[in-house]
């Protein structure tokens, strides 16, 4: 009999690689056999490929088969191969025509009454065969959305091996519908809350316009009740709107979680905020077998919020410095590495102490000196030094209601327009670099003969640098949120009091 030869997707991460399925039928024992480095669920693929053909009306011989699924050294994981092994199985019998398969990429999960179920990751697979120049690729039915929104490529969705079956050109009858595979519904993008809502923290609010509008990091300090988790939570409703490359990220880690992607893309940035019991895997991703995103990832072109940032273990929080440097999760076992997004704008909240009244004026704080310092040694120096912007927000007196109640109020809608017209400004700046965003500008470039500034306006980085105050990395920072507050108030370039103020966002330095 000729071997049958499909394809299919392995994936690492969001990256994925395609992979021939081929399948020989040979004399010998009755013995159903999957090779090439599979994992438990491609190897227990045999009971459900069996029953599934003979579902459909279809007979495997009581012969040697054999599938091969190479190239063997590259991991593959997951129930996505069920499809492709038994059409390749089908076509080594000559059910169905060889030369169909051999031109379409197949994925999907069977069922033991032949269905094809909704699959995780379905949205990555697919891009992934686009990348590789393929032309078709085969779906469940309960993914053709997710898998419509990837441009330039043919999608078919069958609900069940007999449908993909038929399509091929194999002469049987349409049988039955079989019944409709159910999926999870499709997340629905959360309604923006009101940045109105946040009253007398003047401040902070435009703390945190400055940091949507460079796309920097925030530290929140302050007492309980002052409005850390407020102003966190409405970060995402003043950014703009995701481009069609960063939904698609976005998507595809949602669609790899198992998550069901709706039928077009989502251009809302996501909000991750995990509990301060969350474990490394958790945040930055991993597992045993098939390697899942963790919160970072979810957040990738939004934001992570990590409330109660010392209350988390010292080494989860010290997982994130390089992901924050580099914006990408790099994940090692030992036959492979996977990749996921992980540019984030982190936001973390933390109390002064751990009772949460260490300097507030109208509370007493009986923690001892060495309690202070062990609650806030879990927030290591080198990733504070990661973060732009250091703000101290106190606690809404009467008054100060009072008062806010008289001033304008700073609207999401109103606070949106700034940010968009501010990273407009950056964006043609930087235009002909590969940066569009302030904080992604790399401090050299910021110092280059073409941008850099004055000696006379650089004087207070100069001073806090020799002081020691602040690392050479910490002046680079610090000259990305000059800029931003330069876009934020359309100017060309910063000047002395952009810079000043900038630094005090970052230490309350004053020049």
């Amino acid at each position: 009999m000729p071997v049958g030869r499909t394809w299919a997707v392995s994936l690492l991460g969001l990256e994925g690689a395609i992979v021939e399925v081929e399948t020989d039928v040979s004399s010998g024992l009755p013995r159903f056999t999957i090779i090439g480095l599979a994992d438990r669920a491609i190897s227990e693929a045999e009971g459900r490929v069996r029953q599934a053909i003979a579902n459909s009306d279809c007979t495997l011989p009581p012969q040697r088969i054999t599938v091969n699924l190479s190239p063997a050294g590259l991991p593959k994981n997951g129930t996505a191969f069920d499809l492709g092994i038994a059409l390749s199985c089908l076509a080594a019998t000559g059910a169905v025509p060889a030369e169909s398969i051999t031109r379409v990429v197949h994925a999907g999960e069977l069922g033991l009454d032949g269905r094809l179920r909704p699959t995780p990751g379905i949205l990555p697979i697919v891009r992934a065969a686009q990348r590789a120049g393929r032309a078709t690729v085969m779906v469940p039915a309960a993914n053709q959305a997710e898998a419509s929104l990837v441009p330039g490529i043919e999608v078919v969705a069958v609900d069940s091996l007999r449908a993909a079956a038929i399509w091929h050109g194999a002469e049987l009858e349409p049988g039955h519908p079989v019944l409709e595979a159910t999926a999870a519904p499709p997340r629905l993008p959360p309604a923006p809350l009101e940045l109105g809502d946040i009253l007398g923290q003047e401040d902070a609010v435009e703390a945190l316009v400055t940091a949507a509008a460079g796309g920097h990091h925030l530290f929140l300090l302050g007492p309980p009740g002052s409005g850390k988790t407020m102003l966190a939570e409405r970060l995402p409703g003043i950014l703009p709107p995701l481009s069609t490359a960063a939904a698609l990220d976005v998507c595809s880690v949602r669609s790899l979680g198992g998550e069901r992607v709706g039928a077009s893309l989502d251009t809302v940035p996501p909000f991750e905020s995990p509990h301060h019991t969350a474990t490394a895997a958790a945040v930055v991703g991993g597992g045993s077998g098939l390697i899942r995103p963790g919160a970072v990832a979810r957040a990738s072109h939004g934001v992570l919020f990590l409330d109660e940032a010392p209350e988390f273990a010292r080494v989860v929080l010290d997982c994130l410095r390089q992901p924050l440097e580099t914006g990408w999760i790099t994940i090692h076992r030992a036959n492979a590495i996977a990749r996921f997004p992980a540019r984030v704008q982190l936001i973390l909240a933390a109390n002064p102490c751990p009772c949460g009244q260490y300097g507030a004026p109208e509370s007493s704080c009986q923690c001892p000196p060495s309690a202070i310092r062990r609650y806030f040694s879990r927030v290591s120096g080198p990733l504070l030094d990661r973060i732009d912007l250091q703000v101290t927000v106190r606690r809404v007196s009467s008054a100060t209601m009072r008062n806010a109640d008289e001033r304008p109020v700073s609207t999401t809608a109103a606070a949106r327009a700034r940010v968009i017209e501010a990273r407009e400004r950056a964006g043609h700046r930087l235009r002909g670099t590969p940066w569009s965003l302030n904080a992604h500008v790399p401090g050299s470039w910021l110092r280059s003969s073409s941008v850099a500034l004055s000696p006379a306006v650089l004087r207070p980085l100069d001073r806090g640098l020799e002081r020691g105050a602040l690392t050479m990395r910490g002046y680079d920072r610090v000259l990305r949120v000059a800029w931003t507050l330069a876009d934020l108030r359309g100017a060309d370039r910063p000047d002395l009091d952009d810079v000043s103020r900038a630094l005090f966002l970052r230490k309350g330095i004053s020049s």
